[in-house]
């Protein structure tokens, strides 16, 4: 799959821009605060519906005015394909996909498939879990429609079950019914999410030792309901809701589930989430991202667009050098605010300057 060309209005810091994309390597340069991360978001907004940087899509209407536009085209084996997405101040977001309205985001996954990373993105080992949890989800929903669906089910079980502890209206029957649908809903995406890991990991190892010089070996495990099929799965999850029950009437909240999910990151012995170096972190992220690529390209054939934000500079030269190597194996569209010499041939160079791209 490949980006052939994004269109923009009001979007950000451009009023107005129209930026055709090489098949190869497309190097985004300029001094900071011109829009490059912009435009990187821009394509990132059409694969997920959702900006990487803020949960308002109002912020991503350009001051002053009241609405925005995006428009990608991209074209895989199927052929072309367009997103255009409509940005409001007073309404909600309007997505059409080959012209064709969609009422619901879930119809939106898969059409562009794009990784994103920036240096923000080492929160993927540093942080929370919820960041590790997010991380698997947008990837499984990207090549999952089901599965969109699905978490969207749980999380909605899961708040109408909150909602009855906290309101103190939880008779025992009443919760039997909503513990059965959630462990239901929880079995089928733990099973999932713990297949995605053992799929990732070893591109992630391979990733990872690529980029170390194969000094280093990453592995990762799944933390979180216990079981190995979904039967099992189900019955375990069952029994521990019914245990922490007592439990969740005190804290007025479900205290177990996927929604606590977290995956365990080690670099050797290291538990790189709480112990490894900055650069550990940030070899082990970068290295999840690229195992990414791999596994999507193993599911559906194609390989997805890369999207690297300013993540040149934070690497050594060593591993800039390996990691323009590996991205010419797919499109991928990077930032920078200089052009090094790596990114001189074989690469589509586009200036931006104060929300307008120039080619050259």
């Amino acid at each position: 799959m490949v980006v052939k060309r994004v269109q923009l209005k009001d979007y950000r810091n451009y009023a107005l821009a129209d930026v055709t994309f090489g098949e190869g390597v497309n190097v985004l340069y300029g001094s900071n605060a011109q829009g490059k991360t912009n435009l990187l978001e821009a394509i990132y907004f059409c694969s997920v519906g959702r900006s990487p940087r803020t949960p308002r899509d109002r912020e991503l209407i350009r001051a002053g005015q009241e609405r925005g536009f995006v428009k990608l085209t991209q074209a895989d084996a199927g052929g072309d394909n367009t997103v255009e997405i409509v940005l409001s101040k007073s309404e909600n977001k309007r997505v059409a996909v080959n012209g064709y309205p969609i009422l619901k985001l879930g119809e939106l996954m898969g059409v562009v498939a794009a990784v994103y990373f920036s240096p923000d993105e080492m929160r993927i080992i540093k942080d929370a879990p919820g960041d590790r949890r997010r991380f698997m989800d947008i990837a499984l929903c990207r090549m999952s429609k089901n599965y969109f669906y699905l978490l969207q089910r749980y999380n909605k079980i899961l708040a109408q079950r909150n909602r009855l502890l906290k309101n103190g209206e939880a008779p025992d029957d009443v919760l039997d019914v909503w513990d059965n649908q959630l462990a239901s809903s929880g079995a089928r995406i733990a099973l999932q999410r713990k297949g995605y890991l053992s799929r990732l990991l070893p591109y992630a190892s391979e990733a990872h030792g690529y980029l170390s010089g194969e000094k280093e070996e990453l592995t990762l495990a799944y933390e979180g309901l216990a079981g190995e099929t979904e039967e099992e799965i189900f019955d375990l999850f069952l029994k521990e809701l019914q245990e922490s029950r007592m439990r969740d009437r005190k804290l007025c909240f479900t205290s177990c589930g996927v929604q606590k999910d977290d995956i365990a990151v080690r670099v050797g012995e290291t538990d790189v989430r709480a112990y490894g170096s900055q650069g550990q972190q940030r070899t082990a992220a970068l290295g999840l991202k690229l195992a990414e690529t791999e596994l999507h390209k193993e599911r559906r054939g194609e390989y997805p667009v890369l999207l690297l934000d300013d993540v040149l500079s934070e690497l050594d030269p060593a591993r800039q050098t390996k990691l323009l190597t590996r991205s010419q194996r797919y499109q991928t569209v990077l930032t920078c605010t200089h052009v090094v010499q790596e990114l001189t041939s074989d690469c589509t160079l586009l200036h931006v300057e104060n929300g307008t791209v120039h080619e050259g």
